[in-house]
Order: structure tokens, then C-alpha cells, then sequence
């Protein structure tokens, strides 16, 4: 394979809320949402068909006070209209950069979004333009990271990626462990039974049952997407 020539044609990106805070309290860092997008264009650019599902949680911080003792249903709502609002600055920040974007939601506000339709989806990303897709599952009690194993094996993406501030799952945590160790490759079974925590149960569960493999990687790390799409050692592969 040419040096040049992607590894993958088709990946899923599961970006947190809190990756577009920088070192905000909460809400939308342009200057990190800025550099998060050139990352992006840059491996479209290369002809890989990009899909996001985005998080909310920056946008819910600001509100979780008066989200204390709310019936748990209502606040995933709430939680959903946050990552809506998350995937318009994004791809608003996307077609800045000539990236031609696409936000679709699991929920109906078609009168800012269009309806989740994955045979619409699946024809947007072979015309070259990124998906973001917003509200999760449309479920609540179901997160984000379960919306992007059941939409990443929608679409048939080859590799779901999340970003994360950490280059990779550790043997502990690097923040408080000099000595913990990166791994490079983890079977789904050896990460269950480590209990490291890379995705929820139920996302987790859906990315083994669909032999779909999990890349775990820095988006903050300059030049990083770009060298997991490519192939090479960068971040830790879950795989079956």
C-alpha cells in the first residue's frame, strides 16, 4: 500500500462535548473547535469519508444546577438539544473550512435540522461530505457513545474513533502514574476484563457484537487523526 493512500475509507468519530471547551467552564472554544475541524478536512481531504456523533456535555454543564433532581428522562432531552446545538457549531466551522457538512438528528426539529435518514447519510458521505449526526439514539438513557456504535455500524464505517484528551488506553491513569503503560492493541475481552472503561456497556457490547473495531486517540495531539487513518501506531485499537 502507498505510503499516501489511507488505511480507512469510512470512519466514525465519537467527539465528547467537553473536547470544544478547551479550558472553558462550559460552552464552545472557537479556537478548539478551529483546530478539532482542520483535523478533520485535512484526512477529507484525502478522500476518507468522515461521520461525528458529537456530545453535549459542555453545553448541559451550564445547566446542570437547575438540572438537579429533574426526572431523568427530561435531562437526557435536554442533554440531546445540547448536542444538536454542538453539531451546528460544528458543521458551521466545517463548511468555513470548504468541508461541506451535513447535520442529521435522531430528533425532529426539521426546521433546523434535517431528520436522521441513513440511506440519505450513506449518499452524503459518498458524495464526499461530512456527517455530523446530533441527539444521540433520540433515546433517552442511551449516551452518546452507544450513538456512535449503532450509527458507525449504520453506515458501515470501518472504524470508530474516539477522541479523547488521552493518546490511548493506559495500564492507569498517566495523570497520577508515572509508570503506566500505553497499550497499543486490546481484544474487546482482555478490555472487559481489565474494566478500563472505554465505552459504556451497551457501545462497547454493540462494537463486539458487530466486529466493529474501536480506535481510542488524542484529538488534541497535532497531526494524530490523520496518522490513524493512515494506519499507523497511534492511539489503542479494541478489536475483536
Amino acid at each position: 500500500m502507498p505510503h499516501d493512500t489511507p488505511a480507512h475509507k469510512r470512519i466514525l468519530i465519537k467527539l465528547s462535548g467537553e473536547a470544544l471547551m478547551g479550558d472553558d467552564a462550559f460552552g464552545i472554544n472557537q479556537a478548539v473547535i478551529g483546530r478539532i475541524v482542520g483535523e478533520i478536512a485535512e484526512v477529507a481531504r484525502m478522500g476518507v469519508q468522515v461521520a461525528v456523533v458529537i456530545g453535549g456535555g459542555n453545553i448541559f454543564r451550564g445547566m446542570a444546577g437547575g438540572a438537579v433532581g429533574m426526572d431523568r428522562a427530561t435531562a437526557d432531552y435536554m442533554g440531546m438539544l445540547a448536542t444538536v446545538m454542538n453539531a451546528l457549531a460544528l458543521a458551521d466551522a466545517m463548511n468555513k473550512t470548504g468541508l461541506t457538512a451535513r447535520v442529521m438528528s435522531a430528533i425532529s426539529i426539521d426546521q433546523v435540522v434535517e431528520p436522521y435518514v441513513r440511506p440519505k447519510a450513506l449518499q452524503y458521505l459518498e458524495e464526499g461530505k461530512a456527517v455530523v449526526f446530533a441527539a444521540g439514539t433520540g433515546n433517552p438513557f442511551f449516551t452518546t457513545d452507544t450513538a456512535a456504535a449503532l450509527r458507525g455500524a449504520e453506515i458501515g464505517a470501518e472504524l470508530v474513533l474516539k477522541a479523547t484528551k488521552v493518546d490511548g488506553v493506559y495500564s492507569a491513569d498517566p495523570r497520577k502514574d508515572a509508570q503506566a503503560t500505553r497499550y497499543a492493541r486490546l481484544s474487546f475481552d482482555e478490555a472487559m476484563t481489565k474494566n478500563l472503561g472505554i465505552m459504556d456497556a451497551t457501545a462497547f457490547a454493540l462494537c463486539r457484537d458487530q466486529k466493529l473495531p474501536i480506535k481510542v486517540f488524542s484529538i488534541f495531539k497535532p497531526g494524530a487523526l490523520k496518522a490513524v487513518v493512515m494506519g499507523a501506531d497511534e492511539g489503542t485499537l479494541v478489536h475483536v
